[in-house]
């Protein structure tokens, strides 16, 4: 069936209500929008679905994740009796259609014999990882698009130890959705019913005070706040989102007394009315923080993500400047504030290891080797690095003291297993408290960790390709850069060529190969000559292609001309 006639049966199912058909009929003189609709449907990726919100195979919908819903419940009623009584944790956020879309699933699961226990309000995605843990859940589902634009929403998965889904699990529950008619292979009950039939429990504050209590438990030295908590003042914001609860009551209980939140976003709102994106790598969402900061003399601003998971923070500069510093940043900040507050406190692990993806700043191994700590690389996502995490509990050779990623990610402590702005946000304000108390920024603390390791620049380039044509044009791409690999990249030598894919590296002069240590990721790793990297890779949650470019030099102005010269160079490659 192609996706004209998808359309037409679309259209003509009795599933579907007045209004919904009602969108469908909108469109019937857009070809290209009903090509987006229906020429395939959303693909459960590694860790759910993501997409706009809207009527067809290739939207965010009731219809869809019923049948998503139904797929997972298949591969739960496979295993036990046990498995359905230990149940799915489900939480949500403020995106719109969240709340419908969570009870929907509530209402599949419970047609299926599954227990149910659903919050009663939003909730930061971290939480819901803890949940499945605290709960001994056998998955959890939270309806999120996390930072993507208004349009989205999503479905994301997790697994029994609060991971994300498993490739194992994830193919099986693929397989499922492919064989379950999304209209009338879904089993269902009304909402009002599986409550009342004890199978959907509503869970709420209980489960709030101990993920809390964990929370604060990673807090390595809290007399440092105590001491400054007078000229310690910090300006907070949600962005709108799941975070305007927990994290204010964390910095509280960490003993801030001077907390300025955002008010006008402190007000959960799917529509984001006053950010043109959600994301706390963009500065623009802070302009209402920095305003505020300005106002109030603050050095530290902090933002998360509308689900909670992401965490980014502006600094004034001696200037009087406020700007956001990088994911990258923050995370080596972290790191080396980590390893001295657990030497100092004599509680840092004798094994001690930190967790980085392939695509994250070296500049994090080179902290970790000067103070002894074990650097390890994983693949983009926390899927992989909560499998690390796992291995390390298994094999007890190492110990993880925290697992971060560029895009402003970061896991600390052992009660999730997915990255935790809740957490974050406890240990940066630690953190600031401590330069605090020596006379120090956190702008201080990072252009001190540059005199000392050297100046490291990381820039990020988004290459967009919407559409049927897109997801082609990345595939050629990626064909085209595997088969011919570039000898030179802005005018400098490719010395080695990492394909994750095939799980080989090769050298350019020599043609000798070898193997990597990880494989099974459609990325490609230039090593240049100059020691900089180059990696190309399509997203996995949005339809682009992402080049890294990964820099050093022993000055900040030659640091920033390589990623001029190789963002230039990434302009003509990547087309």
């Amino acid at each position: 069936m192609d996706y004209k006639d998808l359309y037409r049966s679309w259209l003509e199912s009795p599933a579907l209500s007045g209004a919904e058909r009602d969108e469908l009929q909108a469109i019937r003189h857009d070809e290209k929008e009903i090509e987006s609709r229906f020429f395939a449907p959303l693909q459960f990726g590694t860790a759910g679905l993501r997409g706009v919100v809207g009527m067809g195979v290739n939207r965010m919908n009731i219809y869809t994740v019923r049948q998503a819903t139904q797929a997972i419940a298949n591969l739960i009623r496979s295993l036990d009796e046990t498995a359905k009584k230990r149940g799915v944790a489900i939480s949500y956020d403020c995106r719109i259609n969240s709340r419908e879309f969570a009870e929907e699933v509530s209402s599949v699961l419970a047609a299926n014999g599954i227990s149910v226990h659903l919050f009663d309000e939003m909730r930061p995605t971290p939480e819901l990882s803890f949940t499945i843990r605290h709960l001994r859940c056998i998955a959890g589902i939270n309806i999120t698009a996390s930072h993507n634009p208004k349009e989205y929403n999503g479905y994301k998965v997790y697994w029994e130890d609060g991971a994300q889904v498993p490739p194992e699990e994830a193919s099986v529950i693929a397989k499922e959705m492919e064989k379950t008619d999304i209209f009338t292979g879904v089993r269902r009950m009304p909402f009002d019913d599986a409550k009342k039939s004890g199978l959907v429990r509503m869970i709420g504050s209980e489960i709030d005070e101990a993920f809390l209590e964990n929370v604060m438990k990673t807090s390595v030295n809290p007399d440092c706040v105590k001491a400054v908590a007078d000229d310690l003042r910090l300006v907070y914001t949600p962005f709108h989102g799941t975070g305007y609860k927990l994290v204010p009551e964390a910095l509280s209980r960490l003993g801030c007394r001077n907390i300025r939140c955002v008010e006008e976003q402190m007000i959960p709102d799917g529509t984001f009315p006053t950010v043109k994106s959600p994301n706390p790598e963009n500065k623009e969402g802070f302009a209402l923080a920095i305003e505020l900061a300005k106002k109030e003399n603050i050095d530290l601003i902090i933002g998360t993500d509308p689900d909670a998971d992401r965490i980014g923070v502006v600094l004034r500069d001696p200037a009087g400047e406020y700007n956001p510093i990088t994911g990258n940043q923050l995370g080596v900040l972290l790191i080396d504030y980590l390893i001295r507050a657990k030497k100092k406190k004599g509680t840092l692990p004798k094994n001690a290891a930190a967790i980085k993806t392939i695509v994250t700043t070296e500049m994090a191994r080179a902290v970790c080797e000067r103070n002894c700590v074990s650097c390890f690389d994983t693949f983009t996502g926390f899927k992989f690095m909560a499998e690390k995490i796992k291995e390390f509990e298994e094999t007890r050779l190492y110990s993880c003291i925290i697992a971060f990623e560029e895009s402003y990610g970061y896991l600390i402590g052992g009660h999730v297993r997915d990255k935790d702005a809740v957490t974050a946000a406890v240990l940066i304000t630690e953190m600031a408290a401590y330069y605090k108390a020596k006379n120090m920024t956190l702008y201080d603390a990072l252009n001190r960790l540059f005199e000392t390791y050297g100046y490291y620049q990381e820039y990020t380039i988004n290459t967009v390709m919407p559409g049927v044509d897109g997801l082609q044009r990345m595939q050629r791409l990626m064909d085209d850069l595997r088969a011919n690999p570039p000898s030179t990249i802005g005018d400098t030598p490719v010395s080695r060529v990492r394909d994750y894919l095939s799980g080989h590296a090769r050298c350019l002069a020599s043609g000798k190969t070898e193997a990597l240590e990880i494989s099974g990721s459609n990325v490609l790793y230039f090593e240049l000559s100059d020691k900089t990297s180059f990696i190309v890779r399509p997203s996995g949650t949005e339809p682009k292609i992402k080049t890294y470019i990964l820099a050093s030099a022993k000055t900040k102005e030659d640091a920033q001309e390589k990623v001029r010269r190789y963002t230039e160079a990434a302009a003509e490659l990547i087309k």
